[in-house]
Parts: C-alpha cells; sequence; structure tokens
C-alpha cells in the first residue's frame, strides 16, 4: 500500500503540466517587388514564411508595401499572385494575423484580393502597441519630401478620385499605363541625386509629432537602418527595412528588443 502511494505521487509529479513562456514576436517586411519574372524572390519569400512565420509563434506579420511591382486591380489575379494568397492563407490559417499598407507600387489594391489572401488592410499610417511600445507604420515615400515631382503625382494618384477612375478602365489601359509609369520612373529615378530619393530629417521628425511617438518602422527606400534622433530628453527610433532585390531582408521585433535582418537568396 505504501509503496502504491509512492508511484502515485510519482506518477502525479511527472504528469504535471508545466507552462513554458512562449516567444513572442513580430515580423515587418517591405519592398519585395513580386513579379513573375523574378521567381527567386517569390521563392525567397516562400522560404521566408516557411521558417519564420508557418508553424511557428508569431504574433503578426506586416507587410509595408511595394509587396508587388506593379498592382493593376483586383479584377487582374495573376498565377503568383494567387500562389501568394495561398501561402498567406496559411500564416492566418496557423493563427498569425497578416497586415497590408499600400506602398507606391500596389496602392490601388483593394478588399477584394486582400479577402482572398488572408490579409487586413491598414491606413498608410497606422500606430500599433508593439509590445508596450507605441509605433507608427507606413511605407515611407511620402516623407521624400525632396522629390518634389514624385510628392505632386502621389498627392494626385492617392486622391479619392484618380484611383477610381483608373479601376474603371480597361484592364489592357491599365497594363499599358503601368508599363509606361515604370520607364518613367527608372528613367527619372536614374537621373536624381540618392539624397532626394531619401527621406527628409524634418519629414520624419514631423511623422513622430503627428502620431505622439518615439518608434517608426517604415520602407520604401530600400536602405536598411536603424537611425536615432534626440528632441529634448527623448530618444526616436527609425527603423528602415530592406527591400528583396539580392537578398531577404526582415525585422523580427520581441519584447525584449528588435533585430534587422538580411539573408542572402539561395
Amino acid at each position: 500500500m505504501r509503496r502504491a502511494n509512492i508511484r502515485s505521487v510519482f506518477a502525479r509529479f511527472y504528469l504535471t503540466k508545466i507552462d513554458v513562456p512562449m516567444t513572442r514576436q513580430t515580423y515587418f517586411i517591405a519592398d519585395l517587388h513580386l513579379s513573375e519574372n523574378r521567381p527567386d524572390i517569390s521563392d525567397a519569400f516562400y522560404r521566408f514564411l516557411d521558417t519564420h512565420i508557418i508553424g511557428k509563434q508569431v504574433d503578426a506579420l506586416y507587410i509595408l508595401g511595394d509587396f508587388f511591382e506593379v498592382w493593376v486591380g483586383d479584377d487582374y489575379i495573376t498565377e503568383l499572385a494567387s500562389k501568394v494568397a495561398k501561402y498567406l492563407n496559411k500564416v492566418k490559417d496557423g493563427g498569425t494575423p497578416v497586415y497590408f499598407i499600400h506602398g507606391n507600387r500596389d496602392f490601388i489594391m483593394r478588399d477584394q484580393y486582400a479577402n482572398l489572401a488572408g490579409m487586413t488592410l491598414l491606413n498608410e499610417q497606422a500606430v500599433i502597441d508593439l509590445y508596450g511600445t507605441p509605433t507608427v507604420i507606413l511605407h515611407g515615400d511620402e516623407m521624400c519630401t525632396q522629390d518634389v515631382e514624385y510628392q505632386k503625382f502621389r498627392k494626385k494618384s492617392r486622391g479619392w478620385w484618380w484611383p477610381k477612375l483608373m479601376l474603371a478602365m480597361p484592364l489592357w489601359y491599365r497594363k499599358k499605363i503601368a508599363r509606361n509609369a515604370r520607364e518613367k520612373s527608372k528613367l527619372s529615378q536614374a537621373d536624381k541625386p540618392i539624397e532626394i530619393l531619401d527621406v527628409v530629417d524634418d519629414a520624419v521628425l514631423a511623422m513622430f509629432a503627428k502620431h505622439n511617438v518615439s518608434n517608426m518602422i517604415h520602407g520604401h527606400t530600400h536602405r536598411p537602418n536603424v537611425h536615432t534622433y534626440t528632441v529634448g530628453k527623448q530618444t526616436l527610433t527609425r527603423t528602415v527595412l530592406g527591400d528583396w532585390y539580392t537578398q531577404g531582408s526582415f525585422l523580427v521585433v520581441t519584447p525584449q528588443g528588435q533585430k534587422l535582418i538580411n539573408t542572402p537568396f539561395a
């Protein structure tokens, strides 16, 4: 009897559930510029999801614009866009929400594709609670204020009427406009100093002040780095995500800190 009681005690000891704290982490990516003629980028994206997101304890995945090289409307779903949507649904079905902020290449994406891909569309500037730190997230092109020509186009294209007009056009015409816009953009950028294509400090500080935060995450410039500013006694932190033209680039944030990671294509 005594021996049985001892066995019972040991059984209860070994069957006791021990709660191991789960790793909390949030991922940010931007500027993948996915397209049919760059399968190496889409393959790298799928590997990123398989390695870091799907089946892992991830609180959220944020995609901060220029996800696709070009987007001409939700009524044109390519084979690539369909496969991307299936992968993102795996992320969502695994319990990780996916959030999307428009970039300058995909700003006419609407709810139809977002729903297909299991994504939630956010405003072009959104403040999130990142483990206790209020953080503004955005694509970032609105802070490149020295590029006056682009800012004029941005103001027009983000208005209520321009996207409606574009989406009312026949698909073949939208594709033609997109091709011409890409070529014009390449020629325009080739003639501009890199400083004009980067964000301006005054615009950055105004963005911090507008949202009353001390932390910012954005993409667009393809210049991954972490910048700090001192305003009075406050330190402001701006993290810039990298592009995916030659490598994978992502930011992972935990309650303990953050790490900006670049991974070479296999």
